[in-house]
């Protein structure tokens, strides 16, 4: 049973900690007595979430495409706040496109964020977890990692690899202590979400209904439980992965995405 002090004690950094999954994990994870080092590129959207979170939330921006910053804020963050004891993957970017049609740039910029940031953030940590012989790293991906998606090959294709990623981390880091998991999302009602919904034919409110209810035009199947994520469900999956009650679970990837996969 959670308890709001199970993560008492423990320092936990999450990017994209701004807005959407990234602030409602920020504050799952306060909820639970964390201190959180919250990171995003967006300085003042972060000072925001930062003041509404609490005291037990220090707020830095971040760049994770640039893995000499990431390892500069770790190290500072050790000296001063404390080892990292969690570390979330949650920053993302999403380009839309068919594949034939896809810009460089735009594939790029993607696996900038959504591949090699995953891959400098955890790297820094789990360098740091392994020598102490304990820590818990989750990477936030997507269902769309596993199942296709026409006009998101860039963003599934990144996705897919940050979670092969972290599951070949986590083999390597299993005999130092440390566990490394993927959370997978469905739709989410988030800011992300809300603007493919708006450049949906028919409107937001069209879109959002036909992710319910599946297009087959577009092979894609609803959500069985027939809503739409919110952030708070992804992160109460992602606390539940932090913490000591998930402490026999490596290398998995666990959906919350309603049933909208099937689980294929």
């Amino acid at each position: 049973m959670r308890t709001e002090a199970e993560l008492a004690g423990r320092l936990a950094l999450v990017t994209g900690a701004a807005r959407g999954i990234g602030e409602a994990v920020v504050a799952a994870l306060a909820g639970r007595g964390a201190r959180v080092l919250a990171t995003d590129a967006d300085a003042g959207a972060l000072a925001a979430t930062a003041a509404r979170a609490g005291d037990r939330v220090t707020a830095r921006p971040l760049d994770v495409t640039d893995a000499g910053a990431v390892e500069r804020l770790v190290a500072e963050a050790e000296e001063t706040l404390g080892p990292v004891d969690i570390a979330v993957n949650v920053a993302g970017i999403l380009r839309t496109g068919a594949v034939l049609e896809l810009d460089d740039a735009d594939w790029a910029a993607v696996f900038a964020v959504n591949t090699h940031g995953v891959l400098h953030v955890s790297r820094a940590v789990a360098r740091r977890m392994t020598a102490r012989g304990r820590g818990s790293i989750v990477t936030v991906a997507s269902n769309a990692a596993g199942v296709p998606r026409s006009g998101m090959a860039a963003y599934a294709a990144s996705k897919a690899a940050a979670v092969m990623f972290t599951k070949c981390l986590g083999l390597e880091v299993a005999a130092h202590g440390v566990r490394c998991n993927t959370v997978s999302p469905g739709s989410t009602d988030t800011a992300m979400q809300r603007a493919l919904w708006e450049a949906a034919p028919g409107g937001a409110e069209r879109g959002r209904r036909a992710v319910v209810e599946g297009d087959p035009a577009a092979y894609r199947t609803g959500i069985p439980l027939g809503r739409i994520a919110e952030p708070a469900d992804v992160a109460e999956a992602v606390a539940f992965l932090v913490s000591d009650r998930a402490r026999h679970i490596t290398l998995h990837d666990l959906y919350v995405d309603g049933g909208a996969t099937l689980r294929a």
